[in-house]
């Protein structure tokens, strides 16, 4: 049998893999509880190698351990630290606010606010992208989709106009010569409002609909609010929300409220983590 280049036996790290025996105490002291795990490099190195969460701690590291595909991050490792978080939401939060900070070796980096673009429909009813840093994108109404790039932004329009059959030329994502329909009218992917087989007004409410399932929700609060959470040993966090962007995790109500800054921008994995337990009603919410 072939064996592909970059499974070949010179080049496959994982036949190099021997279990850890040196963070076997470190492993010892990991509880089955939720939290955030680190992995260190040796003393001194400035970024970590890798962050990552559970609500089972030594579960998920034990799974790093005993994978011979990871053995690269393990021959680096001489450390694991952790920190107890109360519940699965904190634990999310934290490990996406320490990726952003501390930017370990092996992490795919998270978008930071300033990159972020999205969809909306200007005074012509066109789609047109935006940006975050013209646009609070937290208070902003009629935004459809979080994208890192303007690019990014212009090719999920693209996908949206292939899925529904919208027009190129009538989304601006074509020049259309006059009197001329669009190429994809031609081989049936555009439904044809540019060669006047469709109403224009029945393909802005197709488009409409289309973003619709991408719709940005603006935050709910007037302005700071606490997620609590407990684990079943009675650890109990306030996890402090503005804006979507997650400011820091408190033992009690007046910690909790200390940690509250009104200048705070928009966080899109912030967001993605809590737009579903806060606007589903499920979350133990606290007026701040």
């Amino acid at each position: 049998m072939h064996i592909p280049a970059r499974r070949r036996l010179e080049f496959d790290e994982a036949r190099m893999y021997a279990y850890p025996e040196h963070l076997r105490e470190c492993v010892e002291a990991l509880p089955h509880l939720p939290g955030v795990y680190t992995f260190h490099g040796e003393p001194g190195d400035a970024l970590p190698l890798y962050i990552g969460k559970s609500v089972n701690l030594r579960a998920r590291v034990l799974s790093h351990l005993r994978n011979p595909d990871e053995a690269r991050l393990l021959r680096q490792t001489r450390l694991i630290t952790h920190r107890r978080t109360a519940g699965e939401v904190g634990a999310l939060l934290l490990e996406a606010s320490l990726i952003k900070q501390q930017q370990p070796l092996y992490n795919q980096k998270l978008r930071r606010s300033r990159q972020l673009c999205a969809l909306r429909l200007d005074a012509a009813g066109r789609p047109e992208v935006v940006d975050a840093r013209s646009h609070n994108f937290a208070t902003t109404p009629d935004l459809f989709g979080l994208y890192g790039s303007r690019h990014a932004a212009l090719d999920g329009l693209r996908n949206l106009a292939d899925l529904h059959k919208l027009c190129y030329g009538a989304l601006g994502l074509e020049r259309l010569a006059p009197g001329r329909a669009c190429f994809r009218a031609a081989l049936h992917q555009c439904a044809g409002v540019c060669r006047g087989d469709e109403a224009p007004a029945a393909h802005q409410e197709r488009l409409i609909a289309a973003l619709e399932t991408l719709r940005v929700a603006c935050w709910p609060h007037v302005g700071a609010i606490g997620l609590r959470e407990r684990d079943e040993e009675g650890l109990e966090q306030i996890h402090v929300i503005r804006n979507w962007c997650y400011l820091g995790s408190a033992d009690s109500l007046a910690q909790a409220r200390g940690l509250d800054q009104s200048a705070i921008g928009f966080d899109a994995d912030g967001y993605k983590i809590l737009c579903r337990p806060l606007l589903s009603g499920t979350a133990d919410l606290i007026a701040l």
